[in-house]
């Protein structure tokens, strides 16, 4: 394992180097390529060698095996799913993580503290209340688990239920509210913590897409009146199939009204209350219990990056601080551990939130977020203006669903459109996904990076008109 320093130096300029190339030549090369199945087959068997491979073969492996098939979410013609390209000051940042090697889980470093800062800019960016406290996460998914327990805690402590036969009695009883556009994420981490799925209510959207207040609120009296427990409710800010943000502040004053934790998923669109095109449907952010943010979203952190934001951050340790004689921490500055499932943790993520965060400065997020919500506008009056493309939705967020329908096409629509993004796919110059709308299926496009320009806009509905007309042709 031990490298003379310099072969470790020539490598290390080698990959530089490779990775300057790399990202140069992203624009030019498909958006994705077909993965072969043999070649698949190989990398998953991957048999170890008796005696190793020498440093300078990693990077050949890497240049002929690996980097000609990309996920896609590097290019600027991707418009899928919401995975971002890297931000170049977020990858220097993970390489400089890498070789400090710390944990930002427990013990002393500088690491720790740029966490804690990287969590508070977040916060106020959101709107959050000074104060808010959190942890960087993996992503969305695990945030809302870190959220979901703290909020289930919050709420058997103040009934005394935190063991034995009270905790039994009125575990038993908990119930979660989602709406039906809400992240598959959240039900998965109310399933983690003990919801069977018979106690996770699914409430109906209004025409927008937003979750249905009144829906809710009935939703809720008519468990309480069954002697139910009623702890949680999840708002989605930026639903993923449409951008949707459901109404915080409606939902924030039925949770104070019945005692209930009102959650934010605002990975996608967490941060929005900071542009001035959205932050009208953020009225009310600082009076939630707690919000998800993904820094690798709308931010371009490089992925996996995630952030658990409490506003009482004491919640979030009371879930899951556990004491151990080998572990000594500091009661003044309380070891992040303490406040998540992980004890090791890393440090890149830490630094390259930071980095993102401080290059940009508040101006460059509304100015990102810009860029995004500009190029979606343009999308949507490209497809308003030619006949055989229908305008779904759009707004208030950067996804656009819409259809590709001829005026005399007779088929089946939904089979149409999942064929139309198949094809696209495969042919490598644009990359988007499919969503349900009303019970319809759409074409989705999310503008998500921060190279994405005109030209890719226009690629992208040049294929959708070409594979569409083929399609209906045949």
């Amino acid at each position: 394992m031990a490298v003379e320093p310099s072969d470790f130096r020539r490598e290390l300029l080698r990959a530089a180097n490779w990775v300057a190339d790399y990202l140069d030549a992203v624009p030019s090369n498909p958006v994705a390529r077909p993965l072969p199945t043999r070649h698949r087959r190989r990398l998953s068997a991957s048999p170890l060698r008796d005696n190793g491979r020498p440093l300078a073969e990693f990077l050949d492996f890497v240049d002929t095996d690996v980097a000609p098939y990309p996920g896609g979410n590097g290019h600027p013609a991707f418009f899928a799913w919401i995975t971002t390209p890297p931000a170049p000051i977020g990858i220097i940042a993970d390489l400089i993580g890498c070789a400090l090697n710390a944990s930002c889980g427990y013990g002393e470093n500088a690491l720790v503290d740029m966490e804690r800062g990287a969590v508070r800019a977040l916060a106020e960016l959101a709107g959050l209340p000074a104060g808010t406290g959190g942890v960087l996460t993996s992503g969305g998914s695990m945030a809302n688990l870190l959220c979901l327990a703290a909020a289930r805690t919050w709420f058997l402590t103040a009934r005394a239920a935190t063991d034995g036969d009270a905790y039994d009695h009125a575990h038993a009883r908990l119930v979660c509210y989602q709406s039906t556009e809400t992240h598959m994420s959240v039900g998965k981490a109310a399933r983690t913590i003990g919801l069977p799925p018979s106690r996770i209510r699914n409430i109906p959207v209004t025409a927008d897409l937003r979750m249905d207040t009144d829906r809710l609120r009935a939703a809720v009296e008519a468990d309480r009146a069954a002697g139910l427990l009623p702890f949680c409710v999840v708002s989605t800010l930026g639903t993923v199939g449409t951008g949707a943000v459901d109404p915080v502040a409606e939902v924030t004053r039925l949770c104070r009204e019945h005692g209930m934790w009102h959650h934010g998923d605002g990975a996608y669109g967490g941060l929005g209350a900071v542009h001035p095109d959205l932050a009208a449907h953020y009225g009310g952010m600082a009076e939630l219990d707690s919000l998800t943010v993904d820094p690798h979203k709308t931010l371009n952190v490089p992925i996996s990056c995630g952030a658990a934001l409490v506003a009482n951050a004491d919640s979030l340790r009371a879930a899951f601080s556990t004491q151990a004689s080998y572990l000594d921490g500091n009661d003044e500055w309380p070891w992040l551990s303490e406040y998540t499932l992980e004890l090791t943790r890393p440090s890149g993520r830490a630094l390259s939130v930071w980095a993102v965060l401080h290059q940009l400065g508040r101006q460059g997020v509304v100015d990102l977020l810009d860029h995004y919500l500009r190029h979606a506008r343009l999308l949507r009056e490209l497809i308003s203006e030619h006949p055989d493309l229908h305008l779904v939705t759009g707004g208030p967020w950067a996804i656009t669903c819409f259809r590709y329908l001829p005026q005399n096409f007779t088929g089946d629509a939904d089979v149409l459109t999942a064929h139309i993004a198949q094809q696209l796919q495969a042919r490598g110059k644009a990359f988007l996904a499919t969503v349900r709308v009303h019970g319809n299926l759409t074409l989705r496009a999310s503008v998500c990076g921060h190279r994405t320009t005109k030209a890719d806009i226009e690629t992208l509905l040049a294929e959708v008109l070409h594979v569409g007309s083929h399609l209906t042709m045949s």
